[in-house]
Parts: C-alpha cells; structure tokens; sequence
C-alpha cells in the first residue's frame, strides 16, 4: 500500500471508530476515497470486523487510514513489544484470527501518521510545524517521540482529568499556519455531536472528528 491520496479524488474523512462496526460501515457507503484518522479499535462492539473493512477498502485502491493512538498499541501488541496487554486491548486481540492478526500487523507497520493534500493536512491527534516538512514514514512498533508522538497522542499536560484520561492541551493549534487547515481526531471536544472547529493565533484552523463512536457517542465524518 502506498500512503498517498489519488489526485483529483473526492474525499471521506471519516474520524475515530473504536470498533463501531454498524456506523463505519455506513460511512464506508461511498464512492469517495475515504481517510480514516486513526484508532479504529477497542471500545465498541467489533473491532475485527472494523479493521477487516478497513483492509479491505485499503487493499482496493479506495481509502486509507492514518495511524491512531489505539491502533499504535495494537502493532506493539501483534510484535510482542508492549508490556502488558489488558482492557479494551485484550478484547480487541481476542476477536483477531490469525490470518486477520497477520494481515493487520503488516498494514499497520505501513500506516502513515500524517499527510497532506493542498490546503488539508490529516493526523490522528495533534499539529508540529515538522510535518509541513512532507509526508510521515511508517513508525517502528515501540514507544514513540518527538513529532511521532504529537501526532499519535496530541500535546498532553502530564495532569490526569477526572475521568481518568490524560489531560491534553490544544496549544497546537495556534502554531498551524494560514490557509491550512487540520484535521484529526483523538480529543473529544464537541458539545453538540458534530465535529468541532478551532481557528488559531496563526490563522489556521483545526477540526476534531471524534464524537464518541464506540464510546457512547457516534461517528461523524466529513466530506471534501
């Protein structure tokens, strides 16, 4: 799979699906090419079949999804990296094959963390001014840093919110630049069950996708 988006294709922008097989596979009803921002498992009810449509809407040519957080913890899973593997992660691999553990570990070893096309600028969770440098390169499955580690977790406080989850910061977007605008996921900030926007210092703008799917809430995508 090359990470690159077709030219002159219409475009799906689909946010965080957290195993939310019924509602991704409605959003996967399109003839657009669809990019998917990332953490397509654990939480909600199928991440297997998740993932299997995913691969396979990948596999014909027809969308790809950028590298997640939750999918990141996945590939260390799968390559024997992560220290302990519990929770939502443990369910998720329970509901692998292996021929379906196999073919995800590859694809995820080559998903991108970010691209850009034009004026848009796709990533899991969080803008770095280094990623208008070009496009990400597959990241190794252990712990990540640096640019790798803004785009699969955004700008942390290193607080804890009361719901448990860390606490992160929105700084970024007041570093993406004028006539750019971002699209991610991750942090769940709309109010009102719609993707949530931000214009920052610079004059850039960023768009949050996630809306709660698998957790209660649903999946929200955005067509371009």
């Amino acid at each position: 799979m090359t990470a690159l988006i077709p030219d002159g294709v219409d475009l799906r922008i689909i946010g965080d699906v957290h195993g939310d097989v019924g509602a991704f596979r409605y959003a996967l009803a399109t003839d657009r090419f669809v990019i998917q921002l990332g953490d397509l498992v654990d939480h909600g009810p199928d991440s297997a079949a998740v993932l299997s449509l995913m691969l396979d809407r990948q596999d014909a040519g027809r969308g790809l999804f950028l590298l997640g957080n939750h999918d990141h913890r996945l590939a260390r899973a799968l390559a024997g990296t992560l220290p302990r593997v519990e929770g939502e992660l443990a369910r998720t691999l329970a509901q692998l094959t292996p021929a379906l553990a196999a073919r995800v570990a590859a694809a995820l070893a080559a998903a991108p963390l970010w691209l850009r096309r034009g004026d848009a600028l796709f990533v899991h969770a969080g803008f770095h001014t280094a990623m208008l440098d070009g496009p990400s390169k597959p990241l190794p499955p252990g712990r990540p840093g640096g640019v790798a580690a803004r785009a699969l977790y955004g700008e942390p406080t290193g607080h804890t919110q009361p719901d448990g989850f860390p606490e992160r910061s929105l700084r970024w977007i007041d570093r993406i630049p004028r006539g750019l605008t971002v699209y991610c996921g991750h942090d769940q900030r709309s109010t009102d069950g719609r993707p949530w926007r931000k214009r920052g210092a610079a004059g850039g703008e960023a768009v949050l996708l996630d809306t709660g799917a698998g957790k209660g809430g649903h999946l929200s995508w955005i067509d371009l």
